[in-house]
Formats: C-alpha cells, structure tokens, sequence
C-alpha cells in the first residue's frame, strides 16, 4: 500500500503523518492524533458531532479525506483553550446549562468558535444558521444560543482589553 505524507498544523502544533490515500479526518484526528473530543456521530456530515475549525472554517471531519488537510490548520475543542482556563465558550455552556449529555457539545462549541472569530457580533439568526448543522438530541437550542450570545459579548469585552475571562 502506498502512504501519503500528511503535513498540517493541529491545535498549533506541526504535525507530520503517514496516512492511507483513503483515511478520513476524523480518524485520524481521533486515532492517530488522540483527540477524542472530535466525536463520531452520524459519519454522513448531518449530525455535526465531529465539527473541527480547519482553515477558520467550521467542516466536519467525518466527510473530509485526510489528505486534504495538507497544509492546513486546524483546530479541535482540545485546542480552543491555551491559557489552562476554559474558553469563554466553554465557560458559557456550563453557566447557562447548554449541556445536557454533552457528546455534542464540542461540535457545537468549534461551529460556534468559527462563526465568532468572524463575527464578533452576530445576531440570534446568525447564531442559529451557525449551528444548523449541529445536532442535539438532549436539549432544547435557546440555552445554546444564549451560551453563544454571553459568549460573544465576554469575547469581545477581553479582546477590547476592557475585561478578562471568568
């Protein structure tokens, strides 16, 4: 069999890998890289369980060949948070009760990420067409949307310097 040589950046680290010309991401992410907060739902793309940020988009992992990850970045919930306190995100999801089970939560959290680092600002509708794609079985979606909104306004009250995380 012939490998590919897979060269990416995950979470801010180089990471180099000899991959089958027919792995999927997400195995990769969760079995070679041991990154197991990427979950595996659906594995046809509707559930979004497996929501990654690659190349500042929001994709999921289940529907992308590995290969073309080469000279990407990208990042999964392990690596939203660098300082060792959780992101905002995170934070905002617990204080709101946004989690139920939690096994989409991390997918949602990264399509959440994605829409923030874009837009600082977004709207209710903006917030909901975000996660459209990301399904959950446990909760109603309004304090999901409500941890994105909090979320949002902590983000942006650190990055304008006037406050810092909880």
């Amino acid at each position: 069999m012939s490998y590919l040589q897979l060269k990416c950046i995950v979470n801010g680290d180089l990471v180099e890998l000899d991959i089958e010309p027919s792995e999927l991401l997400i195995d990769v992410l969760r079995d070679r890289l041991n990154l197991t907060g990427v979950k595996k739902g659906c594995k046809k793309g509707e559930c979004g369980a497996c929501t990654i940020i690659m190349n500042g988009d929001a994709v999921n992992s289940c529907l992308v060949p590995a290969a073309r990850a080469q000279g990407a970045v990208i990042e999964t919930i392990e690596g939203i948070s660098k300082t060792g306190r959780l992101h905002p995100l995170q934070q905002c999801f617990i204080e709101n009760g946004a989690i139920q089970c939690g096994y989409c939560t991390p997918g949602m959290i990264m399509s959440a990420k994605a829409l923030l680092d874009k837009n600082p600002h977004p709207t209710k509708q903006e917030i909901r067409e975000a996660l459209a794609g990301n399904l959950c079985r446990c909760t109603g979606y309004v304090k999901i949307e409500k941890a994105v909104e909090q979320a949002a306004k902590i983000i942006f009250e650190i990055t304008e310097g006037r406050g810092t995380s909880k």
